[in-house]
């Protein structure tokens, strides 16, 4: 029974703490202290221990032995590599979801597009990142290949804070949706080659976020 109370506990710590570092509220660089950390959640060291651990092997904590904690910044070297992995993954499953595409997967993507747009028209960026995540998974849960999702997310989250840095910018956000809107009009189509050339577009702007942060939030980086 302590073992599961110990989990469950870890768990609420890592989930909330991994939150905070991907949306930013916690930022690169921030130092963290397990007792305090503690403190906050009111808990012994240990699930924060297991905690910090779990977020350090995702490459999100720097967690060396009697120097404080951590947050990692962002690796130009970690970033290009999930960008590769992610290209390769969704441009197959963009393939393999058009060889089953019909139009009640088609309305449950139109219908994540729609909150998409009403998020923007509100000015609620967290809620768009939000659909944002959604808009992506659905592809690979309606392709037939839900699990493909969870192994590519590790790579995803690589770059989830620097794509919430550049949706400080309404601009961006409002540029993401069309890029997913001309996805899922592809899909409609039922063309393999403009379908692929909308996720190569769409995965590509990664490359103008970088340079964008990296100029904007320099320190930011290793």
């Amino acid at each position: 029974m302590e073992d599961i109370v110990r989990r469950t506990t870890t768990d609420a710590v890592y989930e909330t703490l991994h939150d905070e570092i991907v949306s930013l509220q916690i930022l690169p660089g921030t130092k963290l202290s397990e007792t305090e950390v503690a403190r906050r959640f009111g808990v012994s060291r240990q699930p924060v221990r297991n905690a910090f651990t779990r977020l350090g092997n995702e490459d999100l904590l720097i967690i060396r032995p009697q120097k404080a904690t951590e947050v990692r910044g962002f690796s130009m070297e970690r970033v290009e590599l999930a960008r590769l992995v992610r290209m390769a993954v969704e441009l197959e499953i963009v393939h393999r979801a058009i060889e089953v595409w019909d139009d009640k997967r088609e309305a449950k993507l139109a219908e994540n597009l729609a909150l998409q747009e009403q998020a923007i028209t509100d000015g609620d960026l967290n809620t768009f990142h939000a659909l944002d995540y959604d808009f992506h998974k659905l592809i690979y849960v309606l392709s037939g290949n839900p699990m493909a999702f969870e192994v590519m997310l590790e790579c995803k989250q690589k770059v989830d804070r620097l794509c919430m840095l550049s949706l400080e910018e309404g601009s961006a956000a409002e540029a993401i949706l069309k890029d997913h809107c001309e996805i899922a009009e592809a899909m409609s189509s039922g063309s393999q080659q403009l379908a692929q050339a909308a996720v190569r577009k769409h995965l590509s702007r990664l490359d103008e976020t970088i340079a964008l942060v990296h100029k904007s939030h320099p320190h930011y980086f290793e």
